[in-house]
């Protein structure tokens, strides 16, 4: 097929996609059939005619002209396409559509006219950003607090106790009491859906519970036999119980509490293989704060990124928006797989269909994190040196020494983006300004206590801890 011949346009269309108009000349459109015609000559198997000596009539006759149309417009749509992409700068990220449909197409097909016809097809999205510098991100700055210290401790000490039944004394707060029990709504006597328990242990720990529902069992006795009043919240998660009085018909079967290991040497071992209280303390302490300060990185991050969003002009494909969904839907069925559970009973079509609609913004939402980091890199020229790319590939190489099967292709790319996203965020921060939410509440707060205070400068920077 002759470069000349065949006349093809692009127009792009909204959401990233490109409409590609195709003349293709009467000789090209009876060329086309003439060889479908005889290929299918050749390959034929008719009764009474030897296999590629069937004669072009009887092809003709026994299989239609609509069928050997239907070949010739398939292999023209293959050739043009071709050239299309041989002619034309543009890279498709998805198969090509026909606008009007196949059967359209066939329809108006003539080896004695010229063909017109629209291939449509999804292409890379070209995002801009409106402004990179002196933009103004809030974030939530997290701080370490030694009382979550004490807080590990006292888990650690529940998760080692001993459980020992209680006796010669009422159920208090902090005792596990095995509890028979059977609620109705109060307003018409109707059983609640859930608000039944044989010999359940529930922890008499305020919060456990709808309001009223543990405190009811405090002071009750072994074998005591009690009815407990209680409202359902307003914001409960059924619909049918929200804001409703109820009642609970309670047994107390029986009654345990834990004895906590004492605070020693010897818990810190069985805690955290640590050889004093001490040790462990730090251990827990220095954890904490590591804890924080990635949390306060990944804040900062995620808040200049969101403000880059804001700033963002892009059409998302539909190509790329489906295969993110894949991504994350994939993602959590791998959580799933790792937490035990059947995946494959689990995700049934239904589950699927509705995961696919409600992941939808969240694909979507990172589809543009991403891009923003691209077209912010190639807007200030933000690049990874490849030396440095070279160094963190031998690094991990080295930590996955073990694993095998391991894509080197896409763990370089995953290092390279990595790698660009640190400059980026790097670049971000060096250019924009971060201000902590509290400060911004306290600032405003005194501007309306106070006319004379100075509002907080743009090039004013929080420092990180």
């Amino acid at each position: 097929m002759s470069n000349s011949k065949v006349q093809i346009k692009t127009k792009s269309l909204p959401n990233s996609r490109i409409a590609i108009e195709f003349e293709v000349p009467a000789e090209e459109c009876k060329s086309s059939f003439e060889d479908s015609l005889s290929n299918l000559s050749k390959s034929a198997n008719l009764p009474g005619f030897r296999k590629g000596k069937v004669p072009r009539a009887v092809i003709l006759q026994q299989l239609g002209s609509k069928r050997i149309n239907a070949t010739a417009i398939e292999k023209l749509l293959e050739k043009i396409w071709k050239q299309a992409l041989e002619d034309k700068s543009f890279k498709p990220l998805s198969e090509p559509e026909l606008s009007e449909g196949f059967d359209a197409l066939l329809e108006k097909f003539n080896t004695q006219k010229p063909l017109c016809l629209t291939l449509e097809a999804d292409v890379p999205p070209s995002p801009k950003l409106k402004s990179t510098k002196g933009l103004t991100a809030e974030f939530e700055k997290i701080n370490f607090e030694e009382s979550k210290v004490d807080e590990l401790i006292e888990q650690s000490r529940k998760q080692l106790a001993t459980v020992v039944p209680v006796e010669n004394r009422p159920a208090a707060k902090g005792d596990i009491a095995v509890l028979n029990f059977k609620g109705t709504f109060s307003d018409d006597d109707s059983e609640i859906e859930g608000g039944k328990g044989e010999s359940m242990d529930v922890e008499l720990e305020e919060g456990r519970m709808i309001p009223g529902f543990i405190e009811g069992v405090y002071g009750m006795k072994i074998s005591e036999e009690k009815t407990i009043e209680c409202v359902f919240p307003k914001d409960y998660q059924d619909e049918n119980a929200k804001g409703r009085k109820a009642k609970f018909d309670i047994q107390l079967k029986d009654l345990k509490t834990r004895e906590l290991p004492d605070l020693n040497d010897s818990f810190a071992k069985q805690a955290g293989d640590k050889e004093t209280m001490k040790e462990l303390r730090d251990d827990l302490t220095n954890r904490l704060k590591e804890d924080a300060k990635r949390n306060n990185l990944r804040n900062r991050q995620e808040s200049l990124l969101d403000v880059l969003v804001e700033q963002l002009e892009v059409e998302l494909p539909k190509t790329l928006i489906d295969q993110e969904i894949r991504n994350l839907i994939e993602q959590t069925a791998r959580n799933f797989a790792q937490q035990g559970m059947d995946v494959k009973s689990t995700f049934t079509p239904e589950l699927i269909n509705s995961l696919m609609e409600s992941s939808k913004p969240e694909a979507e939402t990172n589809l543009k994190k991403n891009l923003a980091i691209a077209a912010l890199a190639e807007k200030e020229n933000i690049e990874v040196e490849e030396k440095n790319i070279e160094e963190k590939v031998k690094e991990v190489q080295k930590e996955l020494a073990t694993e095998k099967n391991i894509d080197q292709e896409k763990l370089r790319q995953a290092i390279l983006d990595d790698l660009l996203q640190e400059k980026v965020f790097a670049w971000l921060e060096e250019n924009n300004t971060l201000v902590e939410k509290n400060t911004v509440k306290k600032s405003k707060s005194k501007e309306k206590s106070s006319p004379k205070t100075k509002k907080k400068s743009k090039t004013d920077k929080t420092n990180e801890d």
